[in-house]
């Protein structure tokens, strides 16, 4: 005897209702992203392929592109330890100051960047606090591509550490203790056990952390001091070439921004599709049947 199926109501407002809903949303979508962005683009082709070409073949413009490709290459495997290390530590164990540490790996979430630019000049700067000792020793960290880093890793070290710990937390930690009890090594549990489990997480954090690298402006701008060809980060770049009137160039830079914001949403899109297909798959696989063992007599 067949079931009736189900007819699933997702609402009870009315259909016109639904429907301006949506429009409201898609315009505002249309109006504020998709236009602006289409701009970028239109403005960055205005002179034609063959501007848009020449102006990311000047040379500040490819130092820019390189020293914004160094900054994410080094600030995001930094981010990286430190965010499993941090999620392993906040989800898996209990110790006195938990809730100290969880607030500081948000604290750059509630910290203007420029204000943490400003921190850096402060601790490193000629007149800071380590200042006098980095000029004896000839090192230079302020205005230069250290000082970079430290600003970016700064900005971006919560990004892989919130994705993480949210997800450690709600599996537990039964399957790692039942490892260490069956004689895996704290090393063993976490490649075999614990990193298959967070690899999506992991993944969409690095994705996340890479993009907010690559786009990083405020605190970048404060440690930098917008030297062409050797501290200007890509949106530096933009900003410099737009304050003056090279548009077309400005815009150019800023398209490649927007294209590598693009191909990171792609990549964001298909992790989070991955992620549902493995787990609609293994919710749809059968339960395990225990072994039976067949009795003699």
């Amino acid at each position: 005897m067949s079931t009736p199926a189900i007819r699933r109501i997702s609402t009870t407002e009315s259909r016109a209702v639904r429907y301006t809903l949506t429009a409201l949303a898609l315009l505002f979508i249309l109006l504020f992203l998709v236009l602006p962005l289409a701009a970028v683009f239109v403005e960055a082709f205005r002179k034609g392929v063959d501007a848009y070409i020449a102006a990311l073949q000047e040379p500040d413009a490819w130092s820019a592109i390189r020293l914004t490709a160094i900054t994410a290459a080094i600030a995001v495997p930094l981010n990286l330890v430190f965010g499993v290390a941090a999620a392993w530590c906040i989800a898996k164990f209990e110790f006195r100051g938990k809730a100290f540490l969880t607030t500081l790996v948000d604290l750059p979430f509630s910290v203007s960047p420029v204000v943490a630019g400003l921190i850096y000049v402060l601790v490193f700067g000629a007149q800071g606090w380590f200042g006098p000792w980095l000029a004896e020793h000839n090192i230079k960290i302020i205005f230069a591509v250290p000082g970079i880093v430290l600003a970016t890793v700064f900005v971006t070290f919560p990004f892989i550490a919130r994705e993480l710990i949210p997800l450690m937390q709600a599996q537990g930690t039964d399957e790692e203790q039942a490892a260490i009890v069956l004689g895996a090594s704290g090393w063993q549990t976490f490649w075999h056990v614990t990193l298959p489990n967070i690899k999506w997480g992991l993944i969409y954090g690095v994705i996340l952390c890479n993009a907010r690298a690559m786009g990083e402006f405020g605190a970048v701008s404060v440690v930098s001091g917008h030297i062409r060809g050797q501290t200007n980060t890509m949106p530096l770049h933009v900003e410099i070439l737009y304050n003056e009137y090279q548009s077309v160039a400005a815009f150019a830079v800023a398209s490649l921004l927007a294209l590598l914001a693009l191909v990171t949403l792609v990549i964001k899109s298909v992790v989070e599709w991955r992620h549902e297909r493995e787990m609609a798959l293994a919710n749809d696989a059968p339960p395990e049947r225990p072994l039976q063992t067949e009795r003699t007599t």
